[in-house]
Order: structure tokens, then sequence, then C-alpha cells
């Protein structure tokens, strides 16, 4: 497998409808320009995107909006441009409702099941004052809160009072190093800082490498579904990876989710980004499961992983033994710290990232407690991020390009994008006006129940307006591919 390399500069499409030169790209939107131009994407196709509707759907004192927008936007364009190659047609126009990308940067939120309103975080996730200041918790899986209480020398029945006590009378960086040694999710809340984070000095919101291999062309397909015909193993939990994948089953992606049955999962979470896929559970150490698997993975077009590095190595799941296997493979990992900082290996989530980069402390309020983004925007935003780059590996696929990719991203990647690569917000005369989601939610009838959820915000001309299909059940699906 080849070292990483930095994204090559943008080419020029030659299915643009428009043969002039490019325009720069200081003349495009420029957080949308800078992520298209990280993942590769043809520059004369960045004038076709447009935006409109609402923008004061996540207020934040970081230019959350244009991020938010500008991942939705490549994602968009990216779609596009594979319709354009699957369908000899010029590339449709974009258009981004900042209406929808709101409602979608925040579908757990605006989810309910029969009327009920999914739990949020569990009593012992937050934010905790210790003796030097503040940490972060979570403890929303059952293990996760078992390891917090363990390494705390805590009982099993403790609540939310205990747990406050015995974090104040101890160091944040004592309990966040205690907790990584035993498995469990403590992060010291950083800093506000100029400078960039130890953390996220070095990563990029995207990275790119290529494996040779030979072309694998990609047949015609309809422009509401570019991705038809796509094989997509879904290796991904809780939120980023999850919105990739029923991204890119929006798009006619066969997608289906493989998870382990020894580990526990929210049914309410899989309400929320289980549409459009499918789910089953194979354990990869049972010899029958593994051979399903590997029968799964044989004609696989997509792998999507966002377990914490290396932790599926033991299964054969390493880039390096993915990619001996089947060269021609779209591999795209997504993780939490990035994937070569010093806190690589670490487990974690959207909430602990903001956290350890400065994010909490700068979105703190009048009285110096931490808060945190309307949203859990590195989770969607980096859903949305993968899901591009895989639509433009597929989009080189059908254009004739050989060669299998290894796409990564990571939550601190698009973090440091937030805090230091996106210029400060200049809100326009609609930004101060109330946002109301309404428009943007719709009913569905699901496995399980009635589901008000967020329509998807992809939005080009001729794209989908809503899944093919609710949620299923987790985990109940077949072990196979669909056609």
């Amino acid at each position: 497998m080849p070292s990483m390399i930095e994204p090559s500069a943008p080419a020029t499409d030659p299915s643009s409808t428009d043969q002039a030169d490019p325009a720069p790209l200081a003349a495009f939107d420029g957080p949308t320009a800078d992520v298209w131009t990280a993942l590769g994407g043809p520059a004369d196709l960045l004038r076709r995107v447009s935006f409109h509707g609402p923008q004061g759907g996540l207020p934040s004192g970081l230019p959350l909006r244009r991020l938010a927008r500008a991942t939705v936007a490549a994602c968009s364009l990216a779609a596009a441009e594979l319709a354009a190659r699957r369908g000899a047609g010029p590339v449709p126009a974009v258009r981004v409702d900042e209406g929808a990308v709101a409602a979608s940067f925040t579908s757990e939120r605006h989810l309910t099941i029969d009327g009920r309103s999914p739990v949020g975080f569990a009593p012992l996730s937050g934010f905790w004052r210790t003796l030097d200041g503040w940490v972060r918790t979570h403890a929303n899986y059952p293990h996760h809160r078992a390891r917090l209480l363990d390494v705390l020398g805590l009982p099993s029945d403790t609540g939310p009072e205990r747990l406050a006590e015995t974090l104040a009378g101890l160091r944040a960086e004592d309990v966040q190093e205690r907790a990584y040694a035993a498995g469990a999710l403590a992060v010291a809340v950083a800093p506000v800082s100029p400078a960039r984070h130890p953390l996220v000095e070095h990563l990029p919101v995207a990275a790119s490498s290529l494996a040779p291999a030979p072309v694998r062309p990609l047949g015609a397909a309809p422009v509401d579904r570019p991705a038809a015909g796509v094989r997509v193993l879904d290796l991904t939990r809780v939120i980023s990876g999850p919105v990739a994948t029923r991204t890119l089953a929006l798009l006619g992606a066969d997608v289906l989710r493989i998870d382990s049955p020894r580990l526990p999962e929210s049914d309410d979470a899989h309400a929320d980004t289980g549409f459009g896929k499918r789910s089953t559970r194979l354990d990869l150490a049972e010899p029958a499961d593994r051979a399903v698997f590997e029968d799964l993975l044989a004609t696989a077009d997509v792998v999507v992983n966002a377990y914490r590095p290396g932790s599926l190595d033991a299964h054969g799941l390493a880039p390096e033994a993915l990619f001996a296997r089947r060269p021609d493979l779209i591999l795209s990992q997504i993780d939490a710290w990035g994937w070569n900082g010093p806190w690589a290996g670490r487990r974690g989530f959207d909430s602990l990232v903001q956290a350890g980069v400065g994010i909490a402390a700068h979105e703190a309020g009048p009285d110096g407690r931490p808060g945190a983004l309307p949203a859990q925007a590195l989770d969607h935003g980096t859903g949305y991020l993968a899901a591009a780059g895989i639509l433009r590996a597929l989009a080189d696929r059908a254009a004739g390009r050989p060669g299998g990719r290894h796409l990564r991203h990571s939550f601190a990647g698009t973090a440091s994008w937030l805090l230091h690569g996106i210029a400060p917000e200049q809100p326009s005369a609609s930004y101060g006006r109330p946002y109301d989601p309404q428009p943007w939610l719709t009913v569905t009838d699901s496995a399980y129940g009635k589901l008000r959820h967020a329509l998807p915000p992809i939005g080009y001309e001729g794209a989908p307006r809503n899944w093919s299909r609710p949620p299923a059940r987790w985990g109940k699906d077949e072990a196979v591919w669909l056609g």
C-alpha cells in the first residue's frame, strides 16, 4: 500500500458545459472550494454551486454554518459529478438549502418515534468540574459507563452527584489518562488558543492515497441514483459513519451495515441513521460468520470503517490487508483523533474532540462552564465529507481512471478546519431570523413505528428527495447483497 499523499490540484472536468477557463477559486464560496480541492474535485464544477434558505439554524461563535453547508455542498457536487459520469450528460446544477442543512446536522434531535423523543446523552455523560478545570465524559454505552466507574473506584449504581463529588477532587488530565488506560472515555477540556492545538496541528480535512489496480468501469445510472449498483460494506456506528452510508444509500448504493453481536446498539440511534440501508450481525471471530463476511467483501466496491484505528486489524481489516486482497477497493476510514498524531489510537466521540481541541471552551457560557456546538457537527460534517470522497472516487472509476482509493477523515481534522481554516461569519440580514425546521421534516412509517425525521440535504437538479426505504430493525437483515 502506498504512503499517504496530499490531494492533487483539481482538474478541469471534461463533461462541463462551460468550456471557458475556470474562475479563480476565490470567486466561489471559500470553505466549499477548500474542501472540494482537498477531495481532488474539478475546479470548474464549483461554479455550479449556489446556496439559499435561512441562515440561522446553527448559531455559534465559530463559523459552523459555513462548515456545514460546505460539507453538504461538496457531497452534493460529488453526487452531481457522478450522475453526469454515469449518465453521459452535463453536470447538474447544485443548489444547497441551508435550512435543510441545519435540520440534517441536528437530525438525531428532531427524530421522534411514535411521538417519543429519543434519550440524548446519558446522566454520566457531560462536563464535570475538577480541581484544576473541567473534564468531559462519555458514558452512553453500558460498557463505557462501567469502565468509567471502575477506574474511579465507584459502585455501579453511582449517580451524577456522586460522580461530580469524585471528579471535583481530581486533576482533569489525571482523569483523562486513567480513563484512557482503562478503555473508558474522558477528556480534559482544553482552553481557547489562537494557536493550533498539538492534537490537530498537522491534520488535513481529507487525505487520500492510490493503490495500483485495473480499471473497474461503472455502467449507466439514473440521475437520482448515481450510486446504483455500488456495494458498500458499512462498518460504522453512532453518527459520522452512518451519516456517510445513509447518504450513499440515498443515492442508490446497496449498503449493508455489519455489527458484532457482542456490541450493543441503540435502536433510537439506528432509527435516525438506518434510512435506506440494511443491517446484519456477524461475529468475525467465528469461522462461519467470517466466511460470510469474506464472500461479501469479495464483491464489495466500498468499505467504510469508522472503528478506532487498529481495532479491526486482527480480523484482517487493516488497510494493507484489505488492499492485498482487493487492490481495486475504495476504503474510507473515519476516526476521532487523526491517523498520525499523538492520540491516533485513542477512542473518541464528537463531544470529546470538541472538549479536547478547544471548541468546548470557545462555546463556554458567561459562567465559564464549557459548552458545545449546536449540533454534533464534527460527526455530521465528517460524515458528509466521507460520502463526498467516496462519490468522487466512484466518479474517477466511472471516468475509467484505474486504482483503488484509501480515503481518510477525522473529527480532529474537521475541528481544525472549523477553528483555523474558515473565515469568521459575516452574517446577512436574514441571519438573525428565527429558524423553524418544520419545512425540512417529514413522517415515515417504519419497523420502529412512525418516525418524524429530517429530510436529506443533498441538493442538485434531479436529486432524490427522500430515502427509498425506512430503517429496518437493527441487525435483522440477511447478510447478502441485493443483486
